[in-house]
């Protein structure tokens, strides 16, 4: 007769613990991505996390600054700064 061998009960909870690992991490990527995309194409949004968070977008100045060749992106701190000013958004000592 054959004999069948019980699963161990700890494998089921490590499978449904790397399931919720990989859900939660696909979240997590997926509002970064939307995040940097409206930091990517709105003004309006820079203008709001400059306010609100602006150890984030400092964050994103430097990283487009390192990875990008493009003399916009290379630029973009100091454009947004002239145009909030301009705009009188910001104060000019800011």
């Amino acid at each position: 007769m054959l004999r069948k061998n019980p699963k161990l009960q700890y494998s089921r909870y490590v499978k449904g613990g790397a399931k919720v690992f990989l859900a939660v991490e696909a979240v997590l990527f997926a509002a970064s991505y939307g995040i940097w995309h409206r930091m990517n194409t709105s003004s309006d949004f820079r203008l709001y996390m400059h306010k609100n968070y602006p150890w984030i977008l400092g964050g994103y100045y430097r990283i487009g600054e390192s990875f990008s060749s493009h003399p916009k992106a290379l630029q973009i701190r100091e454009l947004d700064m002239t145009l909030w000013k301009q705009e009188g958004k910001i104060s000019s000592d800011a």
